[in-house]
């Protein structure tokens, strides 16, 4: 990048001294940081305006008389930017207090670390218990040829109009025709060329990166998590990792934001009627349960989703429905039977069952000792 169009990027005239050319840059920065600018464009801009920054620091700043000069016609401009980068200096440190102190390099400002952001699919199981994952991508550098602007600078003039952006018809009657807009470069006069080197993106593919991370047990869908690329290893992460959580949905259970798990679970009906154990599903895998025909609502503690991140896990809360065939077989209607015969006259018969036959039998008696 020229220094011509590094001012530019800047907003700067030519030639501007040192301390104007740091104030530009705070201010721009905290401007278009990625952390604080949402906008689609924003981490190209900021892409370019470290860029333009390192090639007027390599190219060296104005020196001698005439930078004094300069400095001295632009004192009240300076020392209003200065207190502005003051600002954003202070904005710096609140939004990142990890990030290095800038007294510690007061020749040459620290650009702010890149952030990546990576969207990370997680089961339910995976949330509870917590997992590693191995996170590989390509990190974007912003590409030397163009200087992250997508085109060639400085575009070239339009040949058909030699950079006038107007033209008028050829022959001898164009002296009399009014001047038109040129087509072929849109009346601005240049010919924006996309860049071959990154095919008009402004980003080149530089060199993978694979990085391994461990998420902590209870992370909810959509949370997110920062990690730090300074505490990696170093050459692994090209900058810190926002991972955001996608929570799959389960086939089993539904969360409940308590930590809660619900299950509804379709069981035999004779199992039930027998108060037969069953096996039923936890996160942690398949356990028995005895069932109870004077219950059909169950409660496991501890078997739930943590309550909060590495917190204790809530209950699993089951619901039994009793499933009988819709039509019994020979030898099912022969059992039954069976049952019925023994329900009252049997020695295992209810007791209220027994009296209410005995009544029955003895009204009809009655009746039969009544009749005409």
């Amino acid at each position: 990048m020229g220094t011509d169009h590094a001012y530019t990027e800047l907003g700067l005239a030519p030639g501007a001294p040192e301390p104007e050319v740091k104030a530009a840059w705070r201010r721009l920065a905290s401007q278009w940081h990625p952390d604080r600018n949402r906008s689609t464009g924003a981490a190209g801009r900021m892409q370019r305006i470290n860029a333009a920054f390192e090639a007027l620091r390599r190219a060296g700043f104005p020196a001698g008389a005439a930078a004094a000069a300069a400095q001295a016609a632009a004192a009240p401009a300076e020392a209003s930017q200065a207190a502005q980068a003051d600002q954003a200096d202070q904005a710096d440190q609140a939004a990142a207090p990890d990030a290095p102190d800038s007294a510690d390099a007061p020749d040459t400002p620290q650009p702010p670390r890149r952030t990546l952001r990576r969207q990370v699919r997680l089961s339910l199981e995976e949330a509870a218990f917590g997992c590693t994952r191995v996170l590989r991508g390509k990190e974007r550098e912003t590409c030397a040829d163009c200087a992250g602007c997508g085109h060639l600078t400085p575009p070239p003039a339009c040949g058909a109009c030699n950079g006038a952006g107007q033209v008028r018809p050829a022959g001898w009657y164009g002296l009399f025709s009014p001047w038109r807009a040129c087509a072929a470069c849109q009346a601005s006069g240049v010919l924006q060329q996309p860049c071959a080197g990154c095919a008009g993106t402004g980003q080149r593919d530089s060199a993978g990166y694979r990085v391994t991370v461990r998420l902590p047990p209870g992370v909810r869908n959509a949370d997110e998590l920062l990690v730090d690329g300074r505490r990696m290893r170093p050459g692994h992460s090209p900058g810190d990792l926002l991972i955001r959580v996608q929570l799959m949905p389960h086939p089993i259970f539904e969360l409940d934001a308590d930590g809660s798990l619900r299950c509804t679970l379709p069981v035999s009906g004779f199992a039930w009627m027998a108060g037969r154990p069953v096996r039923v599903p936890t996160l942690g895998g398949l356990q028995d349960l005895v069932l109870d025909r004077e219950r059909l609502d169950y409660c496991l503690p501890g078997e739930g989703f943590p309550a909060s991140r590495r917190g204790p896990r809530g209950d699993l809360k089951l619901r039994i429905e009793p499933r009988f065939p819709p039509a019994l077989s020979t030898d099912q209607q022969i059992l039954l039977d069976q049952l019925v015969a023994t329900a009252a006259d049997g020695p295992a018969a209810d007791p209220q069952l027994r009296a209410w036959q005995q009544v029955l039998r003895d009204w009809q008696r009655g009746r039969a000792g009544r009749s005409p």
